[in-house]
């Protein structure tokens, strides 16, 4: 019986290390969704005479950063 148990909680911890890593996954994803976007939003109001190159390339470094740390999955879903 002990040994069955073990197995037991042994694919629960295998089962919820998964669901870590999934929830991981899709908060980078969600976060480089949302850099994305806010790069897109600086260059269009920079193009429209009310942003600034600076706000751009802020944008730009940010999600430089992320793909850095967590690659660019995101870009191609």
């Amino acid at each position: 019986m002990t040994g069955f148990l073990d197995r037991a909680k042994e694919q629960a911890r295998q089962g919820l290390e998964a669901g870590k890593q999934k929830v991981d996954e899709v908060q980078q994803q969600r976060a480089g969704n949302d850099l994305l976007k806010k790069l897109g939003a600086a260059y269009f109001a920079e193009r429209r005479g009310s942003g600034s190159p600076e706000t751009t390339q802020d944008a730009l470094n940010a999600l430089e950063a992320h793909v850095n740390a967590h690659g660019d999955a995101f870009l191609h879903g």
